[in-house]
């Protein structure tokens, strides 16, 4: 038995990011491998001493390019602020309690420019290679998030879900990403998207972990998952556009899914959700996102447009139309569907659906920008629902050719309860 668990496993970890022949180079921008270090061997002593700071005690992290280091410019992807960005004055608020956890954290990880598609890609930086298919995307735009633990980078990869940035990467690489409800973990020290529907969560090979990443997070006291019985629970299929336009991987993983929870003796529902109606046309309006991107980026955009992914510049550009006043309105219609919906969804332990319509796209297809607007609304589709409706999500990985997630989905608050049906799900329907 080494006396060193926590300070080996971090070198192996290195050795990963730093092989050539990987792609460590496109998944982690910055690599702290001293502080790392020195914190895997606090790890280690203190595990020598039979104290432990908890579940994370040890336990090999990586943050997304967002997230506040002090000391050094927060990049979001981005060239220009890469360049422009003043150093951070202290660490994020989840940083800082990732620390405190005793967590190890190796690197900030790739990510789409300024957080904005479900892709993955980032021409400033180079697009990680899905672990299941180089030639294909991750999934955005925690992109190198879920590339960093599926690889070895990494046990967890922190991200964030503005509208599905953590559930679609996950998704797209066999992986599990959860959504929490969006006030459950604060995000100071994040850049933001949308300060409306900005969430932080965590990518992991399992739920267990993820449930340990969002308790320390959340500020909150970590008690062991215990899976939920399933039988006699009441699962919601959504009738109509969630289940649209599926493609042929997705398609018959998710069926073969909810067979499994019909043979394990789940309630299942087939639920008409009219809301989804109002959602759509709020979209049509310019919806949350776009208008509150635009008031972050506005003078970027006038000073350095050239230097924004071009798929990313008009998204923001979109936004810019939507006046204030259009935008008040839109945030007060919100309010009042938010409460609609939680409202219908009583009585339901939760929703089940596709985590994104469609398989990851290939890197060489989404260079065309009409493709890439085209995959980016087929990816974003169902996870988005979640943010805009302010639920908490789940993404699990399904059994296909290629990576299918199962996402599961619960009223605002419920976010321990869904963990725990989570883990029993995995269990019935683990990939």
């Amino acid at each position: 038995m080494t006396a060193h668990p926590c300070r080996d496993r971090l070198e192996q970890a290195l050795v990963r990011i730093a092989d050539p022949k990987g792609e460590g180079a496109r998944v982690c921008l910055t690599v702290y491998g001293d502080t790392a270090r020195v914190a895997a061997d606090a790890s280690d002593a203190r595990a020598v001493r039979g104290h432990s700071l908890g579940p994370l005690d040890g336990v090999i992290v990586s943050i997304k390019d967002l997230f506040d280091v002090a000391g050094e410019p927060t990049r979001v992807g981005s060239k220009i602020l890469a360049e422009e960005a003043a150093p951070a004055a202290v660490d994020a608020v989840i940083v800082k309690r990732l620390r405190e956890a005793g967590a190890v954290i190796v690197a900030k990880t790739n990510m789409t420019e300024f957080a904005f598609s479900g892709i993955g890609a980032n021409p400033h930086f180079g697009t990680p290679g899905n672990p299941r298919d180089r030639a294909r995307v991750p999934g955005g735009s925690s992109a190198g998030a879920p590339v960093a633990v599926a690889d070895g980078m990494c046990d967890i990869a922190i991200g964030t879900d503005t509208g599905g940035s953590v559930r679609i990467p996950a998704a797209l690489c066999g992986l599990v990403g959860f959504k929490p409800s969006r006030q459950r973990v604060p995000t100071e020290g994040a850049f933001p998207l949308s300060k409306t529907l900005d969430s932080v969560g965590p990518i992991a090979r399992s739920v267990g972990d993820c449930a340990k990443a969002d308790a320390i997070m959340a500020g909150e006291e970590f008690t062991p998952l215990e899976a939920s019985a399933l039988a006699g629970g009441r699962f919601g299929v959504p009738e109509g556009l969630l289940l649209e336009r599926l493609d042929d991987i997705v398609a018959p993983a998710f069926k073969a899914a909810v067979a499994r929870l019909d043979a394990g003796g789940v309630r299942l529902s087939h639920e008409k959700l009219p809301l989804l109606e109002d959602w759509v046309a709020v979209n049509e309006r310019g919806g949350v996102i776009p208008p509150e991107a635009c008031a972050v980026h506005r003078d970027r955009l006038r000073r350095r447009a050239a230097d924004i992914d071009p798929n990313v510049r008009i998204r923001i550009e979109r936004g810019c139309a939507v006046s204030e006043a259009d935008l008040a309105e839109i945030l007060r219609e919100r309010r009042r569907l938010v409460a609609a919906m939680d409202a219908r969804l009583d009585g339901l332990d939760a929703l089940v659906m596709p985590t994104t319509a469609i398989v990851a796209p290939t890197i060489a297809e989404v260079d065309d920008p009409k493709v890439f607007a085209v995959r980016n609304a087929a990816v974003l589709r169902n996870t988005s629902m979640v943010n805009f409706f302010d639920l908490c999500a789940i993404s699990l990985p399904l059994s296909a050719s290629l990576p299918v997630g199962l996402m599961l989905v619960a009223r605002n608050g419920q976010d321990r309860r869904l963990l725990r049906i989570a883990e029993a799900v995995t269990q019935l329907v683990a990939a």
